[in-house]
């Protein structure tokens, strides 16, 4: 008897950064949910690497450098056979899936959103004018109807937000079927016990964290500075608000200011550490998409939050308006009672565990999980067959695709050769 295909390759947009992004996390739960299932994983990228020139280091992952729009990555894939392919946004979807259906169509094809980068545009765009966020702009962008396509061509589409579940099934019904929910998952042993965990009295100050990459975190440190911050140091004269994260512009870095107790600290090797001496996080997004893995973070570690409704989108938190504010004022208002008030900081950090072993316990998506990837195994060529929006746009992707990538290519080669 033939043994079966336990290969998987994932296809990263970037090389995973577990420590600096959400989504860094986000793909090192994958990896650990596929390995989990007995799968041999290699992860492969086109983007460039860490100033050191070396490939990351995962126990039991293979790691692999690729080219875009060269013919040295069918090599790869047909050397590699893997039974499944999951492309880390729907980005790499449109770079390698018409490669992956030409030379492995019975390789399952898995697109990871992370998170809807159209719904995140569209807000995005929504905010710079002005505007109240309506479904007409998301519908309007040409980066909606691509990430569609991509949805639509993926056997499977693994979805992180229940908010943008019930988006999609709304917007887009034709979709339902493909979908399938898998948000940041826990393990009891995530959490930061209680014995553990500094107490109310024991802490001090604020605390933002993110990524200077990610626009909607450049953003909530700028509205940060100029709007709420002096709203909550009216009331709290002596309270720090300290900034980390990676990859933080110039331009922010030079928001820090001591005098006002705004303090842009840059990177730091484990956030975990900061989030747990702080009495407050604070996590004002105008926009965003996807869950937020500062809030995440935070829950572990057992630290409140006041935040925007973008930042509590799809958790038990935007149920909870007494710790939402979409407003300058009803965000610090909100910041200040969780900094003074022991009994209701005590109480949403109650709050938090609870929603973390309810809503994103790992053992309750699992197993659902892996009886949608054996079932698609069984039943794949008949699936593909009632996908036939899927089918048309790869066919038409395919054709495309195929002979830009060729003329792309050839200007490389072009150019290479007459740089010798």
């Amino acid at each position: 008897m033939k043994e079966q295909n336990r290969r998987v390759l994932i296809i990263g947009l970037t090389w995973p950064e577990p420590q600096a992004t959400a989504a860094g996390v986000r793909m090192m739960q994958l990896i650990s949910l596929w390995k989990s299932y007995n799968y041999q994983i290699t992860f492969s990228s086109a983007a460039a690497l860490s100033p050191g020139g070396k490939l990351p280091e995962i126990p039991g992952v293979e790691f692999s450098r690729i080219r875009l729009n060269h013919r040295s990555f069918d090599d790869f894939i047909s050397a590699l056979d893997p039974c499944m392919v999951i492309f880390d946004r729907f980005l790499t979807e449109e770079y390698f899936g018409w490669r992956i259906a030409r030379t492995l169509p019975q390789a399952i094809r898995i697109l990871d959103t992370e998170d809807l980068h159209s719904l995140r545009k569209a807000r995005e765009l929504a905010q710079k004018k002005g505007m109240v966020f309506e479904p007409n702009i998301w519908r309007s962008l040409e980066i909606t109807k691509r990430e569609l396509a991509s949805l639509f061509r993926a056997d499977m589409s693994l979805i992180i937000s229940s908010f943008e579940m019930d988006w999609l099934r709304s917007h887009m019904p034709s979709l339902t079927f493909q979908l399938f929910y898998l948000p940041f998952v826990f393990e009891e042993a995530d959490l930061v016990p209680h014995s553990d965990r500094l107490s109310f009295k024991k802490r001090n100050d604020f605390v933002f964290i993110g990524n200077g990459r990610h626009l909607p975190n450049t953003d909530a440190i700028r509205y940060l500075k100029k709007e709420v911050w002096p709203k909550i140091r009216k009331e709290l004269p002596e309270a720090n608000l300290n900034i980390y994260g990676a990859h933080l512009p110039r331009e922010i870095t030079a928001l820090t200011d001591p005098e006002e107790h705004f303090i842009v600290k840059g990177w730091v090797p484990e956030v975990a550490g900061v989030l747990s001496s702080a009495r407050v996080n604070l996590i004002p997004l105008r926009f965003g998409a996807g869950l937020k893995g500062k809030l995440f973070e935070a829950m572990r570690c057992g630290t409140p939050s006041a935040m925007s409704s973008i930042a509590a989108e799809g958790t038990g938190f935007a149920n909870m308006p007494q710790y939402v504010g979409d407003s300058p004022g009803q965000l610090a208002s909100v910041a200040v009672n969780l900094y003074r008030d022991e009994s209701r900081w005590c109480e949403m950090q109650k709050k938090g565990d609870a929603i973390l072993r309810s809503e994103f316990s790992r053992k309750d998506f699992a197993g659902g999980l892996k009886k949608r990837l054996d079932l698609l195994q069984t039943n794949l060529e008949k699936e593909r067959e009632e996908n036939l929006i899927g089918n048309m746009l790869l066919h038409h992707t395919m054709a495309s695709s195929r002979y830009l990538s060729k003329y792309i290519g050839l200007k490389e080669e072009i150019a290479r050769q007459k740089q010798k």
